[in-house]
């Protein structure tokens, strides 16, 4: 389903990025620690601020609350882009930058979670049956394999295909590509742990 592309002033993208990767900063997982007494999710657990360590640490409350705030700070750049019916290159911008918020935000010392969440919300604004297949994807490997790692590892891997098959835009799968390959980049300890067998 191509989205029609529609040029925007290049000053206009910039403030659009910017906007995106400083949203994207803001930690859900530290804020929603630190409203609700828990530990800080950097120094407890896995030592991510990211939902799955949230669930360990602090229960499932505390987890969907992160969960839903690190999709929410992917998804509104993106809208907020759509609603100046930004180009294809303007959203991918938009989408990657607020994913990179998450990964190095700048609020926290550019130390970041693994993306997972605000790349989905991010592609849910740019092209949701895509986001749709990547969820439903999730979900069938979590169901049987029962490792939400492997799950993130599988569903970036097929992210592109998504984008290739439900949007075509060369822009968009390009950018696809990009946040795959950091996902998986930053699941490297996961993937070590899986490979010895000691991964939770």
């Amino acid at each position: 389903m191509p989205i029609t592309a529609v040029p925007v002033e290049p000053v206009l993208t910039l403030v659009l990025t910017l906007i995106a990767y400083f949203f994207g900063s803001i930690s859900a997982a530290i804020i929603t620690c630190k409203v609700m007494g828990l530990p800080d999710p950097r120094t407890q657990g896995s030592n991510n601020p990211g939902a799955t360590n949230v669930l360990r640490i602090g229960g499932k409350k505390a987890a969907v609350i992160t969960l839903l705030g690190d999709m929410l700070k992917g998804f509104l750049p993106v809208l907020l882009a759509l609603a100046f019916n930004s180009d294809d290159i303007t959203l991918a911008l938009v989408a990657s930058a607020a994913f990179l918020g998450h990964l190095y935000p700048v609020f926290f010392g550019f130390k970041g979670g693994k993306g997972v969440a605000t790349a989905f919300g991010a592609i849910a604004g740019v092209c949701w049956p895509a986001a749709l297949a990547m969820l439903v994807t999730w979900l069938l490997v979590a169901y049987g394999l029962k490792i939400s790692s492997m799950s993130a590892l599988v569903t970036a891997a097929l992210a592109p295909f998504y984008f290739w098959w439900f949007d075509g835009s060369i822009v968009l799968i390009i950018m696809a590509v990009f946040i795959s390959i950091l996902l998986i980049w930053r699941h490297r300890s996961n993937i070590k742990r899986m490979l010895d067998g000691t991964e939770k």
